[in-house]
């Protein structure tokens, strides 16, 4: 077999084999502890950053300090989606790409610069745009293959997390709908695809060691070399998102059902749980 068929062969088995025992376990013991604040979902999930470094970086969201603050804050998922979905409904798409790319530098002291250079580019606006209506209508794999390349410096790990709050706007509508006591239609409503979620480099290495231990149990020839081709540290194409989304949406369900009190309708806090390394595949 060639490469790539071995990769579909790794791919197909990944699908049936999803987490292992070890890693319910581990993931059970986590929400029962330190992810116990995450049962209900990865919204309080906050990092720190200091908003006097961002200075300079246009549009800044209204709803982030102002940039004079010297000291830290911390910004949560639940207040960038908020965020995202502000600037969304004005169609301030280079808002939007702020909220979530500060959230995912943090501290990190070239995220401003990155930033600003990514804001400087022609296509910037129009790309965010055009992914947000293909988000909403053909879903996660299709707005990420149109982001894919579309802007340069804007990379898979932070494009994913764009995607990711821009997503939520819609999870927050339905939540809207709910909280008003209004039916919902589950079927119209449906996303076209899984939910998008967030994928970057410490994701996608979980992901490389769990799929080597899968094909080494499959005796699949080269199973490392593949794995490390399929879920390399970046650079990932539309086909490989759409793998992942898969697994971690099909994941969540094993999870929900193993009576650990897993969140059946929130992925991401399996994508929390991975980045933080919960579970280590290699263990």
């Amino acid at each position: 077999m060639g490469r790539q068929d071995l990769a579909d062969a790794l791919d197909d088995e990944l699908g049936k084999r999803l987490l292992p025992p070890t890693a319910v376990r581990a993931l059970g013991r986590w929400l029962a502890g330190s992810g116990a604040q995450y049962v209900t979902g990865a919204g309080g999930h906050a990092v720190e950053y200091v908003p006097a470094q961002w200075s300079g970086v246009e549009p800044w969201p209204v709803e982030l300090p102002e940039r004079s603050r010297t000291g830290t804050a911390r910004i949560s998922r639940d207040q960038v989606a908020a965020s995202t979905r502000g600037a969304a409904e004005r169609s301030q798409w280079s808002e939007a790409l702020v909220a979530s790319y500060v959230w995912g530098q943090g501290r990190t002291g070239y995220g401003p610069h990155r930033l600003k250079e990514i804001l400087a580019e022609p296509t910037v606006d129009d790309a965010l745009a055009m992914a947000g209506a293909t988000l909403r209508v053909e879903g996660a794999v299709a707005a990420y293959r149109g982001l894919r390349g579309a802007v340069k410096g804007l990379g898979p790990a932070f494009f994913t997390k764009f995607l990711y709050f821009l997503d939520q706007r819609h999870v927050l509508d339905q939540r809207h709908v709910l909280d008003q006591g209004c039916s919902l239609n589950l079927a119209a409503d449906a996303p076209a695809a899984p939910r998008a979620l967030i994928l970057d480099q410490r994701v996608a290495r979980v992901m490389r060691a769990h799929a080597a231990r899968v094909g080494a149990d499959m005796a699949l020839a080269t199973a490392s070399d593949v794995a490390a081709w399929i879920w390399s540290d970046s650079g990932w194409t539309s086909h490989r998102y759409g793998v992942y989304l898969g697994w971690i949406h099909s994941a969540t369900g094993q999870l929900a059902a193993a009576g650990i009190g897993w969140p059946g309708t929130r992925p991401d806090v399996l994508e929390l749980a991975l980045f933080d390394g919960v579970w280590n595949p290699v263990s």
